[in-house]
């Protein structure tokens, strides 16, 4: 998979986490609590050796950082 794939994937789950969710402005350790779930979710896929899973995981992982990132450089809490 390119690198221009995987970033499409990343900002389409950041997009669909944004209408899920709404615009977030977290405190960096609500952002690492999130962050933490989704990399548990990711490490149960491997375990249970199902790729598929893990594939969509490590996008969720990815996106939920672009979104802390975006917290802070939009003036969230810190």
């Amino acid at each position: 998979m390119s690198q221009a794939s995987v970033i499409k994937l990343i900002l389409r789950e950041r997009k669909r986490q944004d209408e899920k969710w709404g615009e977030q402005n977290n405190e960096p350790l609500r952002w690492m609590a999130i962050l933490s779930e989704e990399v548990g979710e990711t490490n149960k896929a491997i375990l249970e050796n199902n790729i598929v899973d893990y594939v969509e995981e490590l996008i969720q992982v990815a996106a939920v950082a672009v979104a802390a990132l975006e917290a802070v450089h939009q003036g969230g809490k810190t």
